[in-house]
């Protein structure tokens, strides 16, 4: 049985580490080539080895999501090594220190809005720009389950940049859905990820502050979240168009 990525070309933002490397490496064993994309030339390095390892094929692209000329270098030659880009999944991102909002210093806002949202506008606009001069193609965003709504304080230029990620996605699905391209948002509740430990923090502590919120009881585990992903990058989900899928063990329930 053919899977489902079989010659798709996959273009995975933040793809050296944490659900980025899962979602490269799920879509990897699924048929598709990947490009693995990271601003960490050696951690992306990693990830290209353990898919070809695998039996998987993958490339990796050095990119700074925050620069425009960066991401559209990535795309073009994710296109010129492949042949296409076919599924894009913008994941790169970044989780500040914890803090009032007020107390939040400027060079925080600016680096969390412009990697979060920024950088994923700028995705958005070169990859779709290939995308729709090609017949068309799935992109996938990191969105979060605050971004809606603020759970807890303390996380203010993460909520604003989550939050907008989900509602530019649903604007952009809007305006490219007719040029073939489908536009959704995956937001994950609390992940079993590095960003998610505050500093010398023990994974027991870490437990303790956050899954009390968590009706599941536990943390996600990436490939949950990337499950997710891979579903709304597949002709399953064909029909699915400017939907923010949350992914949170019910804690937004």
């Amino acid at each position: 049985m053919a899977a489902r990525f079989d010659g798709k070309v996959a273009f995975v933002t933040g793809a050296g580490s944490g659900i980025g490397r899962r979602s490269a490496l799920s879509f990897a064993a699924e048929g598709a080539t990947v490009v693995v994309a990271d601003h960490n030339s050696e951690t992306a390095d990693q990830t290209v080895k353990t898919i070809e390892d695998n039996g998987g094929r993958a490339s990796a692209v050095n990119v700074d999501v925050t620069d425009s000329a960066s991401v559209r270098n990535g795309v073009q030659t994710a296109v010129s090594r492949h042949g296409s880009l076919d599924i894009a999944h913008n994941n790169a991102g970044i989780f500040p220190m914890p803090g009032a909002f007020a107390d939040t210093e400027e060079s925080t806002w600016h680096s969390v809005i412009a990697i979060n949202l920024t950088g994923v506008a700028l995705c958005m606009k070169h990859e779709i720009n290939h995308m729709r001069e090609n017949g068309g193609g799935v992109i996938v965003n990191a969105g979060s389950n605050i971004g809606d709504h603020a759970r807890f304080g303390g996380v203010g230029p993460y909520v604003a940049s989550k939050a907008g990620v989900s509602n530019m996605s649903r604007s952009a699905a809007r305006d490219h859905i007719q040029d073939g391209i489908r536009i959704n948002v995956v937001s994950p509740g609390a992940s079993d990820t590095k960003m998610t430990f505050l500093p010398g923090e023990s994974e027991e502590d870490r437990a303790a502050r956050l899954t009390g919120g968590i009706p599941a009881g536990r943390l996600a585990d990436p490939s949950e979240i990337v499950s997710a992903v891979l579903w709304l990058a597949s002709d399953e989900a064909s029909f699915v168009v400017g939907h923010d899928l949350v992914v949170d063990g019910g804690a937004s329930a």
